[in-house]
């Protein structure tokens, strides 16, 4: 990423990229702090989610042109929305998953409190939406690239481990705004706590010295 660029509308974009938490109807216009993050996410929630058959599950509904006016489209996945998270703006080029420079300070934001030790127990989904425009397929297969391009960033640039986190894009499957899909509240990234992370078993004692005839042999060497 271009680190040294800054676009002649750095304040406008800052201000569009504040971060927003659950729920909706009560969502502040300012932007959240990162022990509020912490707060929000530091949650012990198990989950089983399955993010093959989500995915699946929604190319099927597609593919089937099933529910194909946005406002009578049922969530693909609702079991998310129970689950402790926080919902945030990334700003992406156009019909792309390249994420902007002035977005690295919200995603920065959430490395510090993902690296939190109260957070650092915890594993997370990063869930993407679009809104609804243009082709349903087209927009699946984009979200799913811009989430897996936030977890790359928080990964490879903010040094979150890997294996905490995944990555689900939804498209305009499950709308933030069902009543107007084509606003740009329906563009969204999400980070949902999915459960614990299990860390490697402890260092295992040394294997014991060898018994009978080998280990005399050895020690009159």
């Amino acid at each position: 990423m271009l680190w040294g660029k800054k676009p002649r509308g750095i304040a406008l974009v800052l201000g569009a990229v504040a971060l927003f938490v659950l729920p909706t109807a009560a969502r502040a216009q300012t932007a959240t702090s990162t022990g509020d993050i912490i707060e929000k996410l530091a949650v012990e929630a198990e989950s089983d989610i399955d993010l093959t058959a989500l995915r699946q599950q929604a190319a099927d509904r597609i593919k089937a042109r099933a529910d194909a006016q946005p406002q009578k489209r049922p969530p693909i996945a609702p079991q998310l929305t129970k689950l402790p998270q926080i919902r945030f703006d990334v700003v992406f080029d156009q019909d792309s998953s390249l994420i902007r420079p002035a977005s690295y300070q919200t995603i920065g934001s959430i490395a510090d409190a993902l690296t939190d030790p109260k957070t650092r127990p915890y594993r997370y989904l990063i869930v993407d939406h679009v809104e609804s425009a243009g082709r349903r397929d087209h927009n699946l297969i984009l979200s799913q690239r811009r989430a897996e391009s936030v977890r790359d960033v928080l990964v490879n640039t903010f040094k979150v481990a890997p294996k905490r986190l995944q990555a689900l894009g939804l498209g305009e499957e499950q709308l933030q705004d069902v009543n107007r899909p084509a606003s740009p509240a329906n563009a969204r990234v999400q980070i949902i706590a999915i459960g614990k992370f299990e860390t490697a078993d402890p260092a295992t004692p040394a294997a014991a010295a060898p018994k009978g005839p080998a280990a005399a042999k050895k020690k009159k060497r």
